[in-house]
């Protein structure tokens, strides 16, 4: 029995190469779940193999910058030349028919989702070592090293708020990260702010 009704909004976040959508995809094959996937939306150029509407919205910086001025944004950020952010009348029409909405952002968005949102569960994937996120990077093959040691300079820097998030979430192995992730939340749900009113109901039911 479900008491907690509304669907709950999952930030997943962490610093580039730390395997956050890799995670994230795991935790969608999973079953018995009702979670759904708010696409980003960005100004870069889509990397080789990537769809339009399926890892990202891709648009021009032009079209972003409009939105932000029109508050359209959850939340929002630049890095590298390049907006990210995600669409606010997605995530609410989602949250509101009663799904699990998963956001896949990074730090810096995390932060003013964090000042919107305060019932969101936010979790910080972190990798095992620097060493690691360091191999992660460069294995990408995709960018300069200039642009990989901003990736990972900045990285240095976002794994020092890891303690603003609700969960640390190691990222050891794909599917025991993903793993941890289900379990939080299946614990956010039965969390007493949000099933007490569902539990009154029950019991009130119970005496008719």
């Amino acid at each position: 029995m479900k008491l907690d009704e509304k669907g709950l909004l999952v930030v997943i976040s962490g610093p580039s190469g730390v395997g956050k959508g890799t995670v994230r995809n795991a935790l969608f094959q999973r079953e018995g779940h009702n979670l759904v996937y708010s696409i980003s939306m960005t100004t870069r150029k889509p990397r080789p193999g990537e769809v339009n509407g399926r890892e990202y919205y891709f648009v021009s910086q032009e079209e972003f910058e409009n939105r932000i001025k029109n508050n359209q944004f959850l939340e929002y950020a630049q890095f590298v030349g390049n907006y990210y952010g995600t669409p606010l009348d997605m995530v609410e029409q989602k949250l509101n028919e009663g799904n699990e909405v998963v956001l896949e952002i990074e730090v810096q968005g995390a932060m003013q989702v964090r000042k919107k949102m305060d019932n969101a569960v936010f979790i910080f994937i972190a990798p095992p070592t620097m060493k690691d996120l360091l191999h992660r990077l460069q294995n990408r093959g995709s960018e300069s090293n200039e642009v990989i040691q901003m990736r990972y300079e900045k990285a240095c820097r976002e794994i020092e708020l890891a303690y603003m998030y609700d969960y640390i979430v190691v990222n050891d192995t794909v599917d025991n990260a993903a793993d941890k992730i289900m379990a939080i939340i299946r614990a956010e749900h039965a969390k007493t702010i949000r099933t007490m009113s569902g539990y009154k109901k029950l019991l009130e039911e119970g005496k008719k």
